[in-house]
């Protein structure tokens, strides 16, 4: 069963292997990300990042389920309900913004880009489906679901001798783009994902290639399926979503496959091969 937030392995090592060090302190922020082109449920590289100022003393978390009750006529009764499906979750969380001792315009400035995520970004205006920017909330090793601010509702309650808020209490409330990892049935040609890997510093898409599938060759497969056009630059925080063995040969063959003399596949010869010999090879 799917979690609305999902416990993420990256930042959460710190605490192992006792050694009596205090905990690092990690600051919760909410990450943006490009909206993707053409409907995808994949979002795009990061666009910008809204910071805590202050970590939240709580989470919210709505979880619906949808039913439907047909109702007859004269019936003393309700009538047996329908499963209709489940409703988005939903996060809330509470932002609070102090500038009392700079005095200066930075929590307005925080408030309007809260504000900002509630309308569509530049580039997709000139598009047919514009949007705003998607949504990730991170805090350490908690990743929340890749979502959009479906609403901010802020609270100056300090301001300057000349009027300037110097404090703010924001409540932003965050709901799923998708329940479900993006994949569709095989027949479609759509990704099944083996799992998803937060990119840290140093990470290529070669590298990854050769640790999942034996073959740093097959990082075009990657590529592809992430919509990245530089295998060597990838952005710190990025998720990325790795094919799952049986379906990379598929990915890798494209529309010609069925010529059968397995070149093009993107799996070459090397010291690890387990890549070959996990798709029967």
């Amino acid at each position: 069963m799917s979690s609305p937030v999902a416990f993420s392995a990256a930042g959460s090592g710190g605490a192992a292997g006792g050694g009596g060090a205090r905990p690092k302190l990690e600051h919760a922020y909410l990450e943006l990300r490009t909206p993707p082109p053409g409907g995808s449920l994949t979002p795009g590289g990061p666009c910008g990042r809204v910071d805590f100022q202050f970590n939240p003393k709580e989470l919210s978390l709505t979880k619906a389920a949808a039913w439907k009750r047909n109702n007859a006529k004269g019936a003393r009764s309700a009538g047996p309900p329908e499963y209709q499906g489940p409703q988005p979750s939903k996060l809330t969380v509470e932002m609070f913004f102090d500038a009392s001792d700079t005095q200066d315009t930075s929590v307005v400035k925080s408030v309007e880009q809260l504000f900002a995520c509630c309308v569509p970004t530049n580039e997709t205006r000139q598009q047919k489906r514009s949007s705003p920017p998607w949504v990730v909330f991170h805090w350490g090793g908690l990743t929340g679901f890749p979502g959009y601010v479906s609403q901010v509702q802020a609270k100056y309650t300090l301001f300057t001798t000349s009027g300037v808020p110097i404090r703010a209490v924001c409540q932003v409330t965050m709901e799923e783009i998708s329940g479900e990892t993006p994949s569709q049935n095989p027949t479609s040609g759509a990704l099944h994902a083996r799992r998803v890997h937060r990119v840290q510093a140093g990470d290529t898409l070669p590298h990854l290639a050769w640790r999942e599938y034996g073959s740093a060759a097959a990082w075009r497969v990657i590529a592809e399926a992430n919509g990245i056009d530089d295998p060597m630059r990838l952005a710190d925080g990025r998720e990325l979503l790795l094919p799952a063995l049986d379906e990379l040969e598929r990915l890798q063959a494209g529309p010609d496959s069925g010529s059968g003399n397995g070149s093009g596949n993107g799996l070459e010869g090397g010291p690890d091969r387990r890549g070959e010999r996990a798709l029967g090879r």
